[in-house]
């Protein structure tokens, strides 16, 4: 089974500390201390997911038919992919999970503590 956007967006909302909002006409952001983007969704039209990834991942992800840097964001080592998306689930969760934890590392000190597991 393909995870389907509101499979994403539960699985985004369980991680610590992770929030969403509508913005830019329809894109949904999944970010944590505020305003710390992990993951994004764009709602119009075809739904595309974009989220951040290791530098070392980034380059072999974007040679993966259906995935690509991340407009704007490539050179944050973002990656975009439409649905259906190429990934396994686990694979999907894994990286999202990944994403969540990147940003939360380059938090300070007292938000950091607060969220990693």
């Amino acid at each position: 089974m393909s995870m389907t956007a509101e499979h994403i967006a539960t699985f985004c909302l369980s991680l610590p500390g992770a929030r969403d909002d509508i913005k830019w006409r329809g894109v949904r952001v999944f970010s944590v201390a505020g305003s710390k983007m992990f993951a994004l969704m764009h709602l119009n039209g075809l739904i595309t997911l974009a989220f951040k990834v290791d530098d070392d991942l980034f380059l072999g992800l974007c040679d993966r038919p259906g995935i690509r840097p991340a407009p704007y964001l490539a050179r944050a080592r973002w990656i975009s992919m439409a649905a259906p998306y190429p990934l396994s689930d686990s694979e999907l969760q894994e990286l999202l999970m990944r994403s969540h934890q990147l940003v939360v590392a380059k938090l300070p000190k007292r938000l950091k503590l607060a969220l990693l597991r």
